[in-house]
C-alpha cells in the first residue's frame, strides 16, 4: 500500500505543471500594480504640457489681433500653424520611435517644444509668431503617437482605454490651465508674457515626465526603411475600422478646434462684453473633459463602442444649440456639453486604434493624430471664417455638420459589421 499521502503529493506536482494563467503571466502594467501610477502621472503630465502649448496662444486670439492689428482668420492661424505642422510631422516622428524608442522620442519632442515656447513671447511680427507657433507643433508631434504606442505596449489590453483617458485628461488639463492662466495674466501684463508663462509651466511638466516615465519593458526596434513603413500605413489604410475611426477623431476635433478658436471673439463683444480674464476662466470648463475622458472607459464597457459614440455625438450637438443662447448660462452650459461630448469621444476613438491596431502601433496612432489635428487646424480656420461670415451661428452650423459626419461614418460601420456577420452564415449555406 503506498503512503496516504502520496495522493496528494501526486495532485500538487499534477497541479505544479499546469501553465500558469495568461493574466498571472503578463509582466505589463495593470491598476494596482508597480509602476502603474508613475507611468500614468508622466504621461498626464506630458499631455498636459502638450495642450497647454499647442494651444496657448487660443484663449489670447483677440488680444494677438488687436497687437497686430489682424482679424481673427489671420490671428487664428498662431493656432492652425501649429495644429497643421503637427498633423505633417507627426507620421514620421512615430518612425522615429519606432527605431528610438517611445521613451526617447517623447524626451526630445518635449524638450525642443518647451525651447521654442520659451522664444515664442518675443516674436517681432505675426508671421515670425506663425513661423514659431509651426515649429513648436511640428517638435510636439513626437508625443501623442508615440504615448498611445507606449501604452500599447506598457498597459494590459483590459486596461488600456482607461490609460489613454488618463493620458487624454492630461490634455483637457493642459488645455484648460493653459488658457486659464493666459487669460489673467494677458488681462494685466499682455499675451506675450502669458505665452511665456506657459512655457515656463511646460518646463517643469517635461522635467518630471522625464524622471517620473518607466523605461518600457516591451519595446521590440523596428525598421526605418521607407518601403517598411510604407507597407505599414498602406496595411492601416486598407484596413475600414481603422478609416472610419481617424474620421471619427478628424470630425469631432473640427467640432472642438472650430468652437474654442472663436469663442474668445464671440464673448468680448455684446452681448457679453466679458474682459480676458473671465474668458480666460471659463475654460475651466474643460474640467468636465478630464471626467469624460478618464469615464471612457467605462462607457465602452457598458454601451460599447458605438454606444459611447452616439452618446458623445448627442452630447456634442445638444451643446452646440444651446450656446446660441444669448445668456451666459446657455453659453456656458452648452461649453460644458460640447466638452464632455468631445473628450469622451476622442478617447473612445483613439484607444480604439491602439486595441484594433496588431502591427505598426506607432504608425496606427501616428495616423489618427495626424488627421486629428488636421480636423484641428481645419476647424480653427473655417471656424473663424463661418464666424466674419454668420457670426456664432455660422460656427455652431460648422460644428453641427461634423456631428452629422461622426454618425454617419459610425452608422456606416454598424452596417458593415452587420454584413461581415452575416457573411459566414451565407457561405455555410
Amino acid at each position: 500500500m503506498p503512503p496516504a499521502s502520496s495522493g496528494a503529493t501526486v495532485t500538487h506536482a499534477v497541479a505544479a505543471r499546469k501553465p500558469s494563467s495568461p493574466e498571472a503571466t503578463d509582466t505589463r502594467l495593470n491598476p494596482g500594480g508597480p509602476g502603474y501610477r508613475l507611468m500614468s502621472f508622466a504621461l498626464f503630465l506630458a499631455g498636459v504640457a502638450t495642450f497647454a502649448l499647442l494651444y496657448s496662444t487660443q484663449a489670447l486670439l483677440p488680444l494677438v489681433s488687436a497687437d497686430f492689428g489682424v482679424s481673427a482668420s489671420a490671428a487664428s492661424w498662431t493656432v492652425s500653424g501649429a495644429t497643421g505642422a503637427l498633423a505633417l510631422c507627426v507620421l514620421p516622428l512615430s518612425a522615429l520611435s519606432e527605431r528610438f524608442g517611445r521613451r526617447t522620442v517623447m524626451t526630445a519632442s518635449l524638450s525642443v517644444a518647451v525651447a521654442v515656447g520659451l522664444l515664442v513671447p518675443f516674436a517681432p511680427s505675426l508671421g515670425a509668431l506663425i513661423a514659431l507657433r509651426a515649429l513648436q507643433g511640428a517638435a510636439l508631434a513626437g508625443l501623442p503617437a508615440s504615448a498611445m504606442a507606449y501604452l500599447a505596449e506598457e498597459v494590459r489590453p483590459k486596461a488600456l482605454v482607461a490609460a489613454i483617458g488618463l493620458f487624454v485628461a492630461g490634455n483637457s488639463i493642459g488645455g484648460m490651465s493653459g488658457r486659464v492662466i493666459t487669460g489673467w495674466v494677458a488681462q494685466e501684463w499682455g499675451w506675450r508674457a502669458a505665452v511665456g508663462t506657459i512655457g515656463v509651466i511646460a518646463v517643469a511638466c517635461a522635467v518630471a515626465f522625464r524622471l517620473l516615465l518607466p523605461q518600457p519593458r516591451h519595446f521590440a526596434p523596428g525598421s526605418l526603411r521607407p518601403r517598411v513603413l510604407a507597407r505599414t500605413v498602406r496595411g492601416h489604410l486598407a484596413n475600414p475600422l481603422l478609416c472610419r475611426l481617424y474620421v471619427i477623431g478628424a470630425l469631432f476635433m473640427t467640432v472642438f478646434g472650430a468652437v474654442y478658436t472663436v469663442i474668445g471673439y464671440r464673448l468680448t463683444a455684446a452681448p457679453f462684453s466679458l474682459p480676458q480674464g473671465i474668458i480666460g476662466s471659463i475654460f475651466l470648463v474643460y474640467l468636465v473633459g478630464t471626467v469624460s475622458s478618464a469615464a471612457a472607459g467605462k462607457l465602452v464597457a457598458r454601451l460599447g463602442r458605438r454606444g459611447a459614440l452616439y452618446l458623445a455625438v448627442g452630447t456634442t450637438a445638444s451643446g452646440l444649440l444651446l450656446s446660441l443662447g444669448d445668456s451666459i448660462a446657455m453659453v456656458l452650459l452648452g461649453l460644458v456639453l460640447i466638452t464632455a461630448g468631445f473628450f469622451a469621444g476622442h478617447a473612445v476613438a483613439s484607444s480604439s486604434v491602439s486595441h484594433t491596431a496588431t502591427h505598426g502601433r506607432a504608425q496606427a496612432s501616428a495616423l489618427y493624430q495626424s488627421v486629428y489635428y488636421i480636423g484641428s487646424s481645419v476647424g480653427g480656420t473655417l471656424g473663424a471664417v463661418a464666424f466674419h461670415a454668420g457670426g456664432w451661428a455660422g460656427t455652431v452650423a460648422l460644428g453641427l455638420v461634423a456631428v452629422l459626419g461622426v454618425v454617419s461614418v459610425t452608422l456606416w460601420g454598424s452596417h458593415a459589421a452587420r454584413v461581415q456577420q452575416r457573411q459566414p452564415l451565407v457561405a455555410a449555406h
